[in-house]
């Protein structure tokens, strides 16, 4: 049971708190170029673009890391990128995306409200694939199906 004072503290906290960028810009107290909204989220433009059409779907919920949503947010969250794909891919002709979510800071967020980075691909465009993440990465080739084995029973053990 949580102390009375934990939960106010908790909700002032939660009302204290900065807005997020992402929070300005579906308040309208920052500029977006809207793409499309849905119940609960909005996709804009990326304003530091990695190609054109580089677009963001966010949620209202200013939740920083995907565990802390709930699997409404989260329907709402793909229901958006998928929709915002729709309109991209009618005006850049073409069905392929990067779809990315950097999931905390150490991931590269540097935003911290969910966000799913949504980028139109064509032939030729220069961007790459997961690989150029991790250029010193050195995956075994074939892979080293004992050693996943081992890592995949070491997971499932500390999870039960």
């Amino acid at each position: 049971m949580k102390h009375p004072q934990n939960f106010e503290v908790c909700v002032l906290r939660m009302f204290m708190a900065e807005p997020t960028l992402f929070e300005k810009i579906l308040a309208g107290e920052i500029p977006g170029n809207f793409i499309c909204r849905g119940d609960g989220w909005a996709s804009f433009l990326d304003v530091f673009p990695r190609s054109q059409g580089h677009t963001l779907v966010v949620l209202e919920n200013p939740s920083q890391r995907l565990a802390d949503l709930s699997d409404s947010d989260l329907m709402k969250l793909f229901s958006g990128v998928k929709q915002t794909q729709s309109k991209l891919s009618n005006y850049f002709e073409t069905t392929d995306f990067t779809v990315t979510i950097h999931d905390g800071p150490l991931a590269g967020q540097e935003v911290p409200h969910v966000h799913v980075h949504v980028i139109p691909r064509k032939q030729g465009d220069g961007g790459r694939a997961l690989p150029s993440m991790f250029p010193n990465a050195a995956p075994p080739n074939p892979p080293d199906f004992a050693t996943l084995a081992n890592l995949c029973n070491a997971i499932q053990e500390a999870t039960e």
